[in-house]
């Protein structure tokens, strides 16, 4: 099987329809979330710009790949200053640029005068952050810092942009609520985060700038990032090798499915803060409770499912649609890590009327379809007397 292919399920709805006169920038749009978006609004007809740095911090093959499925070849990918043009989509293009280059950054929203940005490129990861700290300031500080100015000085619509669950840090009150403290991070990747929704509100207040940030809560699916733990599972079981389980089992996560995020991001477009407040409920609330800002331009909200897996009920999942076992090293607690997430919903979903629709386990098995598919292909992570899934 070709990867250009390869055929990914998707929960999207047809019901829900969205403006396509609108011109969208999605940064990270080589990534997972950003791959994923990009196809689902393009699905949709809406003129989508994808900027991605495509950076090493895992497979730049896997982003080749990602791309190839939106009509963007790697030829002269290396020398790209411009904007290429999907030879399989006619309103889809993409430009690989660093957030952190302002020159570039402020060049692009000059020429394309976006409606709408959708800001997800970021360096990823809350253990590299212990590794590599400098890549943080530069792409989520410093490059945040250069889609917020593009976003002032162009009269952007909306801002929506990716925050994440670990601004929470070790929160012991369950489910996470957005009007929770969220000052005690517990990693420079959760700093940054934070610093994020922190500037992001600063902007909206100061010039009117209707941003609306998004706390991701352990997104998975076709396509993911391999540095995320089910992913890494997947390599190690499919290889016959033991895996590190931390924490000795005792963690939950909310898992998301990745449909799930992006048609909630697509009906979250059309919404902006500014018209929350103008529904009369102040503060940018939809219900009245949250006050921890003071613009009624700004917004925050969890998207997650709203229900945590436990991770050893997710090993279990995961090896029985691999048809799979292999052994478990229980560890301790790794630096920067979290016991357990699990996300209050209600706000987005009340919103939005949008609940996610695939259930852990129907999740798993259309990544494993996916990873069964690409890696049995590529004859890399899937050995041949294994190709073969039990189910």
């Amino acid at each position: 099987m070709n990867n250009s292919e390869i055929t990914l399920n998707s929960a999207l709805p047809e019901e829900f329809t969205i403006n396509k006169g609108l011109k969208v920038l999605i940064t990270g749009a080589a990534g997972f979330i950003g791959f994923h978006l990009s196809r689902g609004m393009i699905e949709k007809g809406i003129d989508v710009v994808g900027l991605d740095n495509l950076n090493d911090y895992y497979s730049v093959n896997l982003k080749y790949a990602r791309l190839e499925l939106l009509g963007i070849d790697k030829s002269g990918m290396h020398s790209l200053d411009s904007l290429k043009r999907s030879k399989t989509f006619n309103n889809f293009s993409f430009i690989k640029c660093d957030l952190s280059d302002r020159t570039a950054i402020e060049k692009l929203f000059e020429e394309q005068q976006f409606d709408v940005v959708i800001n997800l490129a970021a360096q990823a990861g809350v253990r590299y952050s212990l590794e590599n700290p400098h890549a943080y300031i530069s792409s989520n500080i410093k490059g945040f810092m250069n889609i917020l100015e593009g976003c002032r000085h162009h009269h952007i619509k909306h801002l929506i942009f990716a925050s994440s669950s670990s601004v929470y840090g070790a929160n012991k009150k369950m489910p996470f609520e957005v009007s929770d403290r969220t000052d005690h991070p517990v990693s420079l990747y959760a700093a940054t985060k934070k610093s994020n929704e922190l500037m992001a509100h600063t902007y909206a207040h100061l010039y009117n700038i209707p941003c609306t940030g998004l706390r991701f809560f352990t997104v998975y699916g076709p396509l993911g990032r391999p540095d995320m733990a089910y992913f890494k599972f997947a390599n190690l079981i499919c290889a016959g090798k033991s895996i590190d389980v931390y924490n000795h089992g005792k963690m939950a996560r909310d898992f998301t499915y990745v449909d799930d995020i992006v048609e909630s991001i697509i009906r979250l477009i059309p919404k902006p803060p500014s018209e929350i407040s103008q529904n009369g409920n102040g503060q940018g609330s939809t219900n009245g409770k949250y006050s921890s800002t003071a613009s009624d331009n700004y917004r925050i909200f969890n998207i997650g499912n709203g229900s945590p897996v436990k991770l050893l009920d997710f090993i279990e999942i995961l090896e029985e649609q691999l048809g799979l076992k292999t052994k478990h090293n229980m560890m301790d607690m790794q630096p920067g890590d979290v016991v357990k997430t699990w996300a209050d919903v209600s706000e987005l979903h009340n919103h939005i009327e949008y609940k996610p629709r695939v259930n852990i386990r129907e999740g798993i098995t259309r990544f494993v379809q996916w990873y069964s598919s690409y890696y049995g292909t590529l004859h890399r992570a899937l050995p041949r007397k294994r190709q073969k899934l039990q189910t």
